[in-house]
């Protein structure tokens, strides 16, 4: 059995009607900010329940674009974790900020909240926390100390999408949120995407121009901006797809339910999750301190296993320049060298996710005696 990690076209019920619609957008000639971006604007701010959402190219343009309305300049700093994308540390250096890394939670993998709020200083700016591989990051305390020492939230929802924070979607917690809708997402584009949301209207107009090239009405430039627009049909695309997401995310809950009962005998350790919408299982992650076997063997055996992040920001040749060392944050270079995801997808089958399983039991079950022995 193969067991892949994608099924883009199991999301595209009564695809002909949707091929029709697609027909006509074209001959319309309406392709950038278009009649369709505004309908999936107001869709997904009635989805999150936030009075606003500016739609953009990428994920990574939108947390350029909401740390720029937020007027960011060079000798801001920034903090985010040391265990995120590429994107999220890149985007705050192209804003003309400073990113200040602290070190991740040993058992939810997020944000270690507690070093966060002890790295401020009168540079800090912004929070930026990272809702990975699907969990949401908890919000209380950062948001208390934004007010008290008036810094902005801004989150990086890009793998959260329909995850809630004490009843609340991510994105909306912060003055800004951001959104990826790249082919992986739980709520994907047939490209690339990516939207911002706020509940301030001044916040609105501000990215609105800046995503423009900055522009306020024809050829009147306010800031200096990017060309960043969702076009029509990928604006499409996400209309279609986003009533179905809830039932999606369920889905993707109930695989990973079934994936930790038949696993948890074995020598592997999950992210902490309590059963509830907290988290949305963009990925599943799994932790061993053989994680390169379990991988090359989970690939021979025809199961599309993946390593996320197998080097983390500070050591990056690309974020050189900031100084990181090696061993300055222990825990994500920990989950670094022993994270891999599973595959997770809302139509994985029973019998695929006992195909799964039973080659991960395979793996330790040959290797009896070798590894940790974690709690789960």
């Amino acid at each position: 059995m193969k067991v892949q990690r994608y099924d883009y076209v199991s999301q595209f019920e009564h695809f002909e009607e949707f091929i029709a619609e697609l027909s006509r957008m074209i001959q319309d000639g309406h392709y950038v900010l278009s009649n369709e971006v505004s309908q999936f604007e107001g869709e997904f701010a009635r989805y999150l329940q936030c009075a606003f959402v500016s739609a953009v190219n990428t994920g990574t343009d939108a947390l350029t674009c909401a740390l720029k309305a937020l007027d960011i300049r060079p000798g801001d700093e920034v903090i985010t974790q040391a265990n995120t994308f590429n994107a999220t540390v890149a985007a705050i250096c192209l804003a003309g900020a400073k990113p200040t890394l602290v070190d991740v939670n040993e058992n939810t993998f997020l944000m270690d909240t507690k070093e966060a709020l002890a790295r401020v200083n009168s540079k800090t700016r912004v929070f930026l926390p990272v809702h990975l591989y699907g969990k949401a990051t908890p919000m209380r305390e950062l948001l208390v100390a934004c007010e008290k020492q008036a810094l902005h939230l801004v989150e990086d929802a890009a793998q959260a999408h329909g995850a809630c924070v004490e009843g609340q979607r991510v994105g909306t917690c912060g003055i800004l949120g951001c959104f990826s809708f790249h082919p992986s997402k739980n709520l994907a584009a047939a490209g690339d995407g990516g939207a911002i949301c706020t509940n301030r209207a001044d916040l609105k107009k501000r990215v609105d121009a800046i995503r423009a090239l900055g522009q306020v009405g024809q050829n009147n430039h306010l800031y200096l901006g990017y060309n960043t627009k969702l076009d029509s049909i990928q604006a499409k695309v996400l209309s279609w797809k986003l009533p179905k997401l809830d039932v999606w995310n369920d889905k993707r809950r109930g695989v990973a339910r079934m994936y930790r009962e038949r696993l948890a005998d074995l020598p592997l350790r999950f992210q902490l999750w309590d059963g509830e919408n907290e988290h949305v299982f963009h990925l599943f992650a799994v932790r061993t301190d053989r994680r390169d076997q379990l991988v090359e063997h989970l690939r021979s055996n025809g199961v599309d296993a993946v390593v996320r992040y197998p080097t983390p920001i500070h050591l990056q040749a690309a974020f050189c320049d900031y100084g990181w060392k090696k061993g300055q944050f222990p825990v994500a270079e920990a989950l670094a060298c022993e994270l891999l995801c599973l595959p997770i997808r809302p139509n994985l089958t029973g019998s695929e996710i006992d195909y799964v399983c039973a080659a991960v039991a395979s793996f330790f079950k040959s290797n009896a005696g070798i590894g940790k022995a974690y709690s789960v």
